[in-house]
């Protein structure tokens, strides 16, 4: 099966994935910034790490896919498990807001952005293993310190804000922002290879 209807469904689960979260802003009733930063601020901050975070795997799906020949039924399944893991986004972002950064649902944030960043390395190990040892996504992946660093980071702030109160919550929050700081370039193993097989 070739990956165009799969890349076509989850781009289009993902753009409404960023509508529903924008949609949970809230508008200020007055029209002067104060106001808009009293009851958007927050809210705003959050989106726009989930928008980040939406942004990282649509763009490290899209190369991933570019050196993808063929999906079997499990990638399918993987690939579904991972967009179940991003579609809570909306969810985990709106009650991160709405609760003021209270403990609980900075701990679920985490929890949703580790579980999505499990989802994305099973989805890489399917495919590996439907295209076989020579996969070029194998090739490209190499050691995949990113991949593999990430859900430890994740796991920090999590505890940290499991033990620490008001400052493991910090930390936890510090830890999410880091991941997306260093997973914003794309992967460029990945888009190495793209180029190289579009110019051979």
């Amino acid at each position: 099966m070739r990956t165009s209807r799969l890349e076509a469904f989850s781009d289009g689960v993902l753009a409404i994935i960023i509508t529903i979260m924008v949609l949970e802003l809230k508008v200020p009733e007055d029209h002067h910034i104060h106001d808009l930063v009293r009851t958007t601020g927050l809210g705003l901050l959050s989106y726009l790490l989930s928008f980040i975070y939406v942004g990282i795997y649509w763009n490290n799906h899209h190369h991933m896919f570019h050196v993808v020949r063929r999906v079997s039924g499990g990638v399918l399944w993987a690939n579904l498990a991972l967009l179940l893991c991003l579609s809570l986004f909306p969810f985990t972002t709106a009650w991160v807001d709405e609760s003021r950064l209270a403990r609980d649902p900075v701990v679920l944030y985490g929890l949703n952005f580790l579980a999505a960043a499990i989802a994305y390395f099973i989805l890489q190990k399917v495919i590996i293993r439907a295209e076989g040892p020579d996969s070029a996504l194998r090739r490209a992946l190499g050691t995949d310190f990113k991949g593999k660093a990430s859900p430890v980071v994740y796991l920090i702030g999590i505890i940290a804000a499991l033990t620490l109160g008001t400052a493991g919550v910090v930390i936890a929050l510090a830890s999410y922002v880091v991941v997306a700081i260093v997973w914003i370039v794309p992967d460029r193993r990945i888009a190495r290879l793209v180029d190289e097989s579009e110019q051979g």
